[in-house]
């Protein structure tokens, strides 16, 4: 079989082989495919992956041949589920993979926030510390999170593993979700709404999908519930934040600070009002790159393609 990879590049920057997948058909591998070049480099393949590159009902029209799409990630809005569906194109996914990593990354976003550790170490190497002939000095006030309380909007693996590194560091864990399964066994806990999550917490950390009706529900009325001390994370997706709202309320001093992996349009561009805001971090959508997490993301794809070729798909996402 004919298997073709249209963005193989944050996959396997050079640290991750392809050898799983180019074992088991005629492969070739693209670092990145412009939209108007994916018809001609996925003419003829049987099966294809994408990680970010688009497969619409029209590209799909176009490339008769193809049988099995495979995403290299957990998120598949990149495909036309339906078009698919209607031609006979199984779609599968990755549903685990980045789950500890991502956790992790949350904690690092937020940590920064307690310590300044860049900005304080920066500052030794200026000679500043030598400067003021203390033992110890620090800019800004040194936060400590025991006591404190998490928010967390959407408790699926990720926001689960959240909550448990929250709890971990001693504090009180809120949650929002649409479907309430079964609660942890760690206290304290509760389940709240959305309203009471982002009016409670000292930090809310968003962990759902983007949907329809989701989208751009962190607005200016949300934010203007939070605490002034409070903090925003978002390792989810970017629509789920109406950005110029979050930028007015970090400019005008209505919460503390924000940190964001992940904008609304991705590479973010200059125009995004949140370039230059207040108290903000922001990182190039890489809370799920770890070479653990990117090693585990290849070998379920590589399962995903032979459960397919046996005649057994898994982890299909269009059924």
């Amino acid at each position: 079989m004919k298997i073709v990879v249209l963005d193989g590049f944050t996959l396997n920057p050079g640290d991750n082989p392809w050898d799983g997948v180019a074992a088991l058909g005629d492969f070739t591998v693209y670092e990145k495919t412009l939209p108007e070049f994916t018809v001609e480099r996925a003419a003829g393949a049987d099966i294809l992956l994408t990680n970010k590159t688009i497969l619409s009902a029209e590209v799909l029209d176009q490339l008769p041949d193809v049988k099995f799409i495979a995403v290299l990630a957990t998120g598949y809005n990149v495909v036309d589920l339906e078009a698919a569906r209607a031609r006979g194109i199984s779609v599968s996914n990755v549903p685990v993979y980045g789950t500890t990593t991502v956790g992790q990354y949350v904690f690092a976003l937020l940590l920064e926030f307690c310590h300044h550790v860049v900005h304080h170490a920066e500052r030794v190497r200026d000679g500043e510390w030598a400067r003021r002939g203390e033992f110890c000095f620090w800019d800004y006030p040194l936060v400590e999170l025991h006591g404190m309380t998490m928010g967390i909007v959407g408790f699926g693996r990720i926001g689960r593993r959240t909550g448990e590194l929250a709890h971990a560091f001693g504090m009180h864990v809120i949650v929002a979700d649409v479907i309430q399964g079964d609660a942890p066994d760690y206290e304290p806990f509760a389940w709240k709404s959305v309203a009471e999550v982002f009016a409670d917490a000292d930090v809310v950390s968003l962990h759902c999908p983007q949907t329809p009706e989701n989208t751009e529900f962190v607005n200016k009325a949300l934010l203007d519930t939070m605490k002034s001390s409070a903090i925003l994370i978002n390792t989810a997706r970017g629509g789920l934040i109406h950005e110029q709202d979050l930028a007015d309320a970090l400019n005008e001093g209505r919460i503390a600070g924000a940190a964001l992996d992940v904008v609304s349009k991705e590479p973010v561009e200059e125009s995004n009002p949140l370039f230059g805001a207040k108290n903000l971090i922001l990182t190039p959508h890489m809370a799920w790159g770890t070479l653990g997490a990117r090693n585990r993301l290849m070998n379920t794809t590589v399962e995903n393609v032979k459960a397919f070729m046996a005649g057994s798909p898994q982890n299909v996402v269009n059924p």
